[in-house]
């Protein structure tokens, strides 16, 4: 039998933080088998469409509590699209300013 996948408990504030910055955010956390925790997209000035898979972790968990599992790393390896791992707002906001930089 499966278990539920659970949000990390600073999945709230990474979406929060997101939509803030103009991003669309769809909730994933629940499918697992390694999937990521969120997709994001991101209509830019530019006309370009960004869109983003995302893994959530826990910043302020040790490193080894932030360490990909084993289903994540399978997934991540097997996906060809953009695929990032954030783990606190100030990671949002770092890569919100370089998805605008380079795409925008």
């Amino acid at each position: 039998m499966r278990r539920a996948a659970k949000a990390d408990d600073n999945q709230p504030v990474i979406v929060k933080s997101f939509r803030q910055l103009g991003w669309t955010v769809a909730h994933t956390h629940m499918i697992g088998r390694g999937f990521p925790d969120i997709i994001a997209s991101k209509h830019l000035p530019s006309g370009y469409r960004f869109t983003v898979v995302i893994e959530i972790k826990d910043g302020e968990k040790a490193k080894s509590a932030q360490a990909l599992t084993p289903d994540e790393v399978v997934w991540k390896d097997a996906w060809q699209g953009e695929y990032k791992i954030i783990n606190s707002i100030e990671a949002v906001a770092e890569y919100h300013n370089w998805v605008v930089r380079e795409f925008g």
